[in-house]
């Protein structure tokens, strides 16, 4: 009985690494769209940019995220090394659904969205800042 409590509680730490991990990288994609929604009306284009172009700056946003986020929190939330390649597939996809939900929950209400609230713009932006925190990560 010992022994299954204990993978229970080992369980138990690993979904609340990766937890921890999905809740930093969408509070820093939040801060990116509130920064993004913000700054909008000032760079407003009258021809939309190129989405490519769209999904490599977001990446550059999220890569920067990731680097201010080690500088804020240098260890990282995940101590396994497999834990870790689990959470550099699985969080950014979590934190694109999590940003695609915050946009339609932005269009109900007929609120301004940006390429931020979507999946694949969300899922960029996780994705380097994911993998900012997998390599230089302590």
């Amino acid at each position: 009985m010992e022994i299954i409590a204990e993978i229970l509680f080992q369980l138990a730490g690993w979904l609340l690494q990766l937890l921890a991990e999905l809740v930093l990288q969408v509070i820093f994609e939040a801060l990116a769209e509130l920064i993004g929604h913000s700054l909008k009306a000032p760079f407003r284009r009258p021809k939309p940019l190129h989405p490519l172009l769209a999904a490599i700056g977001y990446a550059l946003f999220g890569a920067m995220a990731g680097g201010i986020s080690l500088w804020l929190v240098p260890n990282l939330f995940i101590e396994t090394g497999w834990l870790r390649w689990v959470n550099l597939l699985a969080v950014p996809l979590a934190a694109g659904a999590t940003m695609s939900a915050i946009g339609g929950w932005r269009r109900q209400r007929d609120m301004r969205v940006i390429r931020l609230d979507s999946f694949a713009y969300g899922y960029c932006f996780a994705l380097a800042m994911g993998i900012v925190r997998f390599i230089w990560g302590l």
